[in-house]
């Protein structure tokens, strides 16, 4: 007998584009409230940014510390970041896609650092670029393994 695959969770689907826009809304009350214009970023201010979605997208998808976000929504146990989201078609499963995927959540964190940035610019300056310099380290550990890797290899075979 074939298993029913369960229809996905629309409704909730819906419901999270509807928080994604009153947040992106608020921020944008808040900012032209303060004065903030987010339209002065620099072409810097872009790659800062970027590289504090990247570290901060994958930290909540993938790393350890931030498991426990995961845990209820996966199948399984949520420690080793490639987990699969319950399959319930319901906002379990939903908020389970939304937080597995490093793409999706990145979209979310991106308004999190861009709107923390606008609103409250030290914090937001810190918080970017502490997560910045994390996500710039992730990139040269990956490359000074995959540097090291190779060395040895060549090694090896000249030997």
């Amino acid at each position: 007998m074939a298993s029913e695959r369960q229809q996905p969770p629309y409704s909730t689907y819906a419901a999270l584009v509807g928080v994604f826009a009153a947040g992106m809304a608020g921020v944008g009350a808040l900012a032209t409230a303060g004065g903030r214009r987010p339209e002065q970023l620099t072409a810097l201010d872009l790659a800062v940014l970027s590289a504090a979605t990247f570290k901060a997208a994958r930290t909540v998808a993938h790393d350890e510390v931030l498991s426990f976000l995961r845990e209820p929504f996966v199948q399984g146990e949520a420690h080793e970041g490639d987990e699969k989201p319950v399959e319930t078609g319901d906002a379990r499963q939903a908020i389970g896609e939304l937080l597995t995927c490093s793409r999706c959540i990145g979209m979310w964190a991106a308004a999190g650092v861009i709107g923390l940035h606008t609103i409250a610019p030290r914090s937001g300056r810190l918080l970017t670029w502490s997560l910045a310099a994390a996500g710039a380290n992730d990139f040269l550990q990956a490359a000074f393994s995959a540097l090291t890797a190779k060395a040895n290899e060549v090694e090896e075979r000249t030997g």
